[in-house]
């Protein structure tokens, strides 16, 4: 994960973007883009995350062009420039995940009609977090896990609540497709609704077994599937340091997981040294970011493969 605090570049960033448009400066309640907002002939749809273009793209069948920029790491943590916002600030409509994700948001101006936070309807199940932790990795730096747990998809049942949340903004952007929105939706609620039951089946009986998650990302999944999961700050794609592996032996003592859960692939040499005490490793990549290869369906399919060396 990518560090979310402000830097003095994106600050002159978005100063420099401002526009004669409503200033979000928190989390938008909005579910739905304000009537009378001017609508492309094909509405262009940007959004914060992978996941949600993903959906946009299901559920608009064809109607609408969905857009997530291409950028390196994670989502959460992205410092657009002055084009990536004033790309933004020409969309349609802006599907934001919510639960604090995409924290550049709250600094920039965007017109607020636009902004629909499809996490809205379950605010209240939002999970915080109480211990902050700083640590640096990547090439965004330093960061903090605190405040608020955001990747909210992993939790199927919240998925289908945020693509009923895209289908109400699309349906009251074009009230004329309102029939194809709602057939689309249903079809991805059923695919997402069929994902959720088969974790349930596959974790059912060995739910209370001790799990360690290379990094705090994964307290939805936690919370939705009823797992025994702790969480360390290791990244796939380097090699953890002395204090890193000592946390992770402290961790162990009190909770003696077998099993790490990755977001990436890990470097062979930590799979190693994870062997030699004990643990094994398998994948189960967020996908907050477009995949390499295949799509949200696909990669959520071989995350449950995955999980079943497991179980």
């Amino acid at each position: 994960m990518k560090g979310n605090h402000p830097i003095p570049t994106l600050v002159l960033t978005l100063c420099a973007c401002l526009l004669p448009t409503a200033c979000s400066k928190d989390t938008p309640e909005k579910t739905a883009p304000s009537k009378g907002t001017a609508v492309s002939a094909i509405p262009v749809v940007y959004t914060v995350n992978y996941p949600l273009k993903y959906f946009a793209e299901r559920i608009g069948s064809g109607h609408i062009k969905a857009v997530f920029p291409s950028m390196e790491g994670d989502p959460a943590f992205w410092q657009p420039n002055a084009k990536a916002i004033q790309a933004f600030q020409k969309a349609d409509l802006i599907l934001l995940n919510g639960a604090a994700y995409a924290k550049w948001v709250d600094m920039a101006t965007l017109p607020e009609g636009t902004l629909v936070n499809t996490s809205i309807a379950f605010k209240d199940r939002y999970i915080k977090l109480e211990d902050a932790v700083t640590h640096s990795h990547g090439p965004e730096g330093e960061h903090e896990h605190t405040g608020t747990a955001f990747t909210t998809w992993l939790d199927f049942s919240l998925a289908v609540e945020q693509c009923q949340a895209i289908r109400a903004a699309f349906t009251s952007l074009m009230p004329d497709r309102k029939e194809a929105f709602q057939k689309s939706c249903n079809a991805l609620a059923t695919e997402l609704n069929a994902l959720d039951q088969m974790i349930k089946n596959i974790v059912a009986e060995k739910k209370d077994q001790p799990l360690v998650a290379s990094h705090p990302v994964y307290q939805y999944f936690t919370r939705r599937y009823g797992l025994n999961m702790k969480s360390v700050h290791f990244e796939p794609g380097e090699a953890p340091d002395a204090t890193m592996w000592a946390d992770l032996e402290k961790l162990l003592a009190e909770h003696p997981a077998k099993w790490m859960i990755w977001e990436g692939i890990p470097m062979d040499e930590v799979v190693k040294r994870l062997e030699e005490m004990g643990i094994k490793s398998l994948v189960f990549d967020p996908c907050g970011n477009a995949p390499e290869q295949g799509d949200f369906s696909s990669v959520m399919n071989q995350n449950l493969e995955n999980l079943k060396a497991a179980f």
